[in-house]
């Protein structure tokens, strides 16, 4: 086994010469460096040892409760006691109140530790920015002290059978009795939906207020807890996984259990969406997080294992020869580029100054950092040889981890019919417009860029004018998040030129320049 090391430098270096976290009001690069490598220390000497046991071991269902795997109560108890749990969180309800992006950075650290362990607590940032935007004072000054001290964890219940992404099929529902309401019904693929490390865990729920014809009109969320609902909460099952075994993800049986109304009746998928669209940035770091840890396997793999002769005649290691230097930097190229995507977005986000551009750059995110998180472990499966298709050195584990992240918070494919109806169309398409000008900005005066963005507006005015953009969807949205990539690659090497790191990131950038040249839709031959 690899131990995990933190990419610390990497994290800092995008956050301050290609994020420009700077920007963000009351920002303090020290006290970034302090925390995050204070998290990093934590994360490296608690939490990635047991990445190995929880895939090993997984969770088991006793007498309707889940039991986590050896050493992971423990580690909760340490984390949520130096109050990680409530980093973003409003001083006024016990948090720390720190930046959001200096939160995502903690993530990143956090998921290329441990996913599992991280799935079961990042659930609470975007739950606690749910209450902060929908909820009463009184459910606020209840909900986010407990959520803040990592007194309860949370959950986002959606899925039921048959109504995965299509939300307008949800079948549980809530009626009123008296001054409260009752939930009726079950939801599958609860991540945490339970387990025994905090106190309790605070669900909240989708369900159905109106008529089934209303669809998602007629949706509503709910709050309902673990300590108040009792045995009118249920765990039937966990599902066995091929990877995340160290996260339970349970289907949830709903009793009559006593719930709150969060926001308004009818208002439910606005509601929800505030934590999801939290999460599914999330999720794009927890890709970083996978293609950073594939690479540093790899590297640490390929560095040390003795293959073949150089040219002098003396023993060769693996990184001494042409393909798998090739491959290595295929992967530390996805990792980089993916980071500094999802870091720069993330700061938009903070910044709020255009709300349309962080909402037609989120799924371009999600697609792209996902899937770099797979292919880079694939690659790294290939460099290690029979070592990677077995567990010794938890490459396979990476690939099966990171395989997740394509999944859930919606499908890839949603998010590409996102790109190409709502995501074009919105705000009369200032979203696309202003991904276009952000295209300007970190590569001015690039003309391979240029020369992308040319192909860029004249396929996004082909998709506009579609009777029906779905057949379009996919390869439009590889094409734009490859614009990103691409243009976000010009901005890393020209902050890094000069420094210690500008000949490394020079060769890379060559890499990302010879990536297959995208095509236009129905083409026979690559864009010159």
């Amino acid at each position: 086994m690899i131990p995990f090391t933190a990419p610390i430098d990497d994290i800092l270096f995008t956050l301050d010469k290609v994020a420009h976290a700077d920007r963000i009001p009351g920002w303090d690069r020290e006290t970034a460096e302090g925390i995050v490598g204070h998290f990093a220390s934590f994360a490296e000497g608690v939490i990635a040892p047991l990445n190995t046991i929880g895939d090993t071991q997984g969770c088991r269902l006793e007498n309707g409760r889940v039991r986590m795997p050896d050493g992971f109560t423990d580690a909760y108890a340490q984390l949520r006691d130096g109050g990680w749990q409530g980093l973003t969180a409003p001083e006024a309800h016990g948090g720390m109140a720190l930046d959001p992006v200096l939160a995502a950075a903690v993530s990143e650290v956090f998921s290329g530790a441990n996913h599992a362990f991280q799935m079961l607590c990042n659930l609470v940032p975007g739950a606690i920015s749910t209450l902060l935007a929908h909820g009463s004072a009184s459910q606020q000054a209840r909900w986010i002290p407990e959520l803040a001290s990592g007194e309860a964890l949370a959950t986002m219940c959606l899925t039921e059978a048959g109504a995965g992404s299509d939300l307008s099929r949800i079948r549980t529902k809530a009626r009123k009795a008296g001054e409260r309401w009752l939930i009726e019904g079950e939801k599958i693929f609860i991540s945490g939906g339970d387990q025994d490390m905090s106190g309790n865990i605070l669900h909240l729920v989708l369900c159905r207020t109106g008529a089934v014809e209303d669809g998602v009109k007629g949706l509503s969320l709910f709050m309902t807890d673990r300590a108040g609902a009792g045995d009118r909460i249920r765990v039937t099952r966990i599902e066995e996984k091929i990877g995340l075994h160290a996260s339970p993800t349970c289907q949830v049986a709903f009793s009559d259990a006593p719930a709150e109304l969060l926001g308004t009746e009818g208002g439910g998928l606005s509601a929800m969406f505030t934590m999801m669209n939290h999460a599914r940035l999330d999720v794009s770091l927890q890709g970083v997080a996978h293609a950073a840890r594939a690479h540093a396997i790899a590297r640490h793999y390929a560095d040390e294992r003795r293959q073949g002769r150089r040219p002098d005649g003396t023993d060769a290691v693996l990184s001494d020869h042409a393909d798998v230097r090739r491959m290595l930097d295929q992967q530390q190229s996805l990792a980089l580029g993916a980071r500094a995507m999802a870091l720069l977005t993330a700061v938009e986000l903070e910044l709020g100054a255009r709300p349309e551009l962080v909402d037609f750059l989120t799924p371009i995110c999600k697609v792209f950092c996902s899937e770099a998180g797979i292919r880079a472990a694939d690659i790294g499966i290939q460099i290690l040889g029979g070592y990677g298709y077995v567990e010794e050195y938890m490459i396979s584990q990476t690939w099966r981890d990171a395989r997740i992240c394509a999944i859930y918070e919606g499908a890839n494919g949603i998010h590409a019919l996102t790109t190409a109806r709502r995501g074009l169309r919105a705000a009369g398409g200032a979203g696309a417009k202003a991904f276009a000008d952000l295209v300007g900005e970190l590569a001015p005066g690039d003309a391979s860029v240029s020369g992308l963005l040319t192909l860029w507006l004249r396929e996004r005015d082909r998709v506009l004018a579609a009777a029906d953009p779905a057949p379009l969807a996919h390869d439009f949205t590889q094409l734009t998040a490859e614009l990103f990539f691409r243009a976000t690659w010009v901005k890393l090497l020209s902050a890094s030129t000069g420094t210690p790191r500008g000949p490394e990131f020079e060769r890379l950038a060559a890499v990302v320049a010879r990536r297959p040249s995208p095509m236009p839709f129905g083409a026979a031959e690559p864009v010159a």
